[in-house]
């Protein structure tokens, strides 16, 4: 038996003339219901959308040549993938179709080979990590995430100034592409059949972890983890691009701003509202538009967060072991860094991430700042810093 998958592109009048020989050529369609009104008419039709029910009618079905219809492009974001598996021993052949990532892009006559592409399609889909990636990000959308869904995410995270396009059924009569900004369709109904682009968050040329003390925010008897602090903690957390990040006692969100430019997201939790706000000011000044900020105390603020990679204590109001337990049930094998200024504090955490079966490391930090004295420079001490962390032996 010839299996053909057909990527059919947007419709009938974005069909490859392959594609459109192939579907002539089958002596059963199979695929949903919207592409078999398209193409299947007067031909022996199977409805049927996941890679189990196809199967089920490919193994059913006695004919020498059959098509299966995808929308869109076989290779992007489509069933195939997962019914490709399948296959094995049958004659399987691929032909792709036009994305609707392509023809909105030449709709709107612009390059689209360095837009970041991603699915809010029925899986998961974080838009506010997406744009800040510094490139276009296209999203396919559909069932309860439309383009107002992304929108408002953007909205809630400080970006409704984002410039945003929406192609609504392409290809097709009730074709219409709008633009605007992420605010002005925050509340905008859309089409099922709906893509989005947005432009990138504006955000600070990527750097290395550090950044100097003097570009944040401060307020008296609000604590700043020092830069050079800072920098060994994210170090030693071993921060990746496509990790979520807690940062517990955020005070002035110094380490969680800098969390939220190499992660891919950060919760910060802090319990003084003067400390939020600033925290706020630093996260707009620095463009960690995928920072969220949480106004309550540890370990009962943890309970809603996503599942941590990376965790950051900074401050713990006296309730160290609870917080370090709660990380634990979240995630055990989250990676984890404790800053501690006391003995007694650096006792404690090394103990209980060691009880918690985390692999524990102390690093003390004793940094000595210049500072000018006439015509001279002297070294003033800082206090020394303990940072104890716990990865999975």
């Amino acid at each position: 038996m010839k299996i053909d998958l057909i990527g059919c592109g947007c419709g009938a009048e974005t069909l490859t003339q392959e594609a459109a020989s192939a579907i002539e050529r089958a002596e059963l369609l199979i695929g949903s219901e919207r592409l078999l009104d398209v193409f299947g008419a007067g031909r022996p039709c199977v409805k049927a959308v996941t890679a189990e029910a196809i199967l089920s009618a490919i193994e059913n079905a006695n004919v020498r040549e059959l098509c299966v219809l995808y929308s869109g492009d076989a290779g992007f974001y489509s069933g195939a993938r997962l019914l490709l598996p399948l296959l094995d021993g049958y004659d399987v052949a691929i032909m792709p179709g036009v994305s609707s990532a392509q023809l909105l892009a030449a709709r709107i006559r612009r390059p689209w080979q360095d837009w970041l592409l991603c699915s809010a399609h029925g899986v998961d889909c974080d838009p506010v990590a997406a744009v800040c990636e510094g490139r276009p990000a296209f999203f396919l959308t559909g069932g309860k995430t439309g383009p107002d869904t992304l929108c408002r995410a953007l909205t809630n995270a400080g970006l409704g100034f984002l410039a945003v396009t929406v192609g609504e059924d392409l290809g097709t009569d009730l074709e219409r592409i709008t633009s605007g900004t992420a605010a002005e369709f925050a509340d905008r109904r859309f089409s099922a059949l709906s893509v989005l682009l947005a432009e990138p968050a504006p955000r600070p040329a990527r750097r290395v972890p550090g950044l100097p003390d003097a570009v944040f925010l401060r307020a008296e008897k609000i604590p700043m983890t020092k830069q050079e602090v800072r920098a060994a903690a994210i170090a030693k957390l071993a921060v990746r691009p496509t990790d979520v990040c807690w940062d517990i006692g955020a005070g002035t969100g110094s380490v969680s701003v800098e969390l939220a430019l190499q992660a891919k997201a950060v919760w910060a939790v802090e319990r003084d509202v003067d400390a939020i706000k600033l925290a706020e000011q630093n996260r707009e000044k620095h463009g960690a538009w995928n920072l969220r900020l949480v106004s309550g105390s540890a370990p009962e603020a943890l309970c809603d967060l996503p599942r941590p990679d990376a965790v950051f204590v900074g401050g713990s109001g006296g309730r160290l072991p609870e917080i370090l337990r709660a990380v634990h049930d979240a995630n055990p094998d989250a990676r984890i860094c404790v800053s501690a200024i006391s003995i007694e504090s650096l006792h404690n955490s090394y103990n209980i991430i060691r009880e918690l079966g985390w692999e524990a490391e102390v690093s003390q930090i004793a940094v000595s700042r210049g500072r000018k004295a006439g015509g001279l420079t002297l070294l003033l001490a800082q206090n020394p810093v303990f940072l104890i962390t716990g990865t999975r032996p």
